[in-house]
């Protein structure tokens, strides 16, 4: 299954979504499923949408990469940059593990898989990270470059660029949009699972290579 792949994008504490999406992806079971990050914040059950993949993170080859809103939350711990991640959703987070007021006080297991989150997922084909590569150089440079690690959290440039660096396709979630980008060498996957707004409200896994996609309406009572 070395080249069989599924790529699940942004979960935002959409748990019962995420639930149905593993159901969706059982005729794959056998492929590897990379997780493209951000699980929590700003959506109901981002306790729940950690359990779930703790418990289930052996009955698959899985891979959990790190989004924005979890390295905000490590901030939160590590630089005590607390109001930050509070404005970004984290307080929807806070609320699912019984109000606790700091991450610190989060499950001691929890607290492990956010910190064992992958940067990135490489591979011959494919490059999977959270938001994004540097479009001025080669995966090859950005994987070398130190500066690039906050690209592959937080960066967008990629998107408006007119030509990229690239030597692969980079597929990335973080920038939600109504359908999955598809441009020449990035696929983007965040469809916007925990907005309401028009023509998102769903989670998006692409399974490789055959670029089928699969989407699973969200299921979850969105916070208001």
């Amino acid at each position: 299954m070395k080249n069989q792949i599924v790529a699940i994008g942004d979960i935002h504490g959409c748990s019962e979504t995420l639930k149905l999406m593993w159901k969706n992806l059982e005729p794959f079971r056998e492929y590897i499923h990379v997780f493209v990050g951000d699980y929590i914040d700003r959506g109901p059950d981002s306790k729940g949408v950690v359990d779930f993949l703790l418990n289930v993170r052996h009955e698959r080859n899985c891979i959990f990469l790190r989004g924005n809103h979890e390295q905000m939350l490590l901030d939160s711990i590590y630089y005590k940059r607390r109001d930050h991640w509070i404005m970004n959703g984290g307080k929807a987070t806070l609320d699912s593990y019984d109000n606790v007021e700091l991450a610190e006080e989060m499950p001691e297991d929890h607290l492990e898989f956010y910190k064992n989150t992958l940067i990135y997922y490489d591979t011959d084909d494919y490059f999977f990270v959270h938001a994004g590569a540097p479009p001025y150089q080669s995966i090859a440079q950005s994987i070398k470059d130190p500066e690039a690690e906050t690209y592959f959290l937080w960066g967008r440039d990629h998107l408006n660029a007119l030509n990229v660096e690239w030597e692969k396709t980079v597929i990335f979630g973080h920038t939600p949009r109504a359908f999955p980008i598809r441009k020449s060498k990035m696929i983007g996957i965040d469809t916007g699972c925990v907005y309401n707004d028009v023509g998102m409200n769903k989670l998006t896994a692409i399974i490789l290579p055959d670029e089928l996609y699969i989407e699973q309406k969200t299921a979850d009572k969105l916070l208001s």
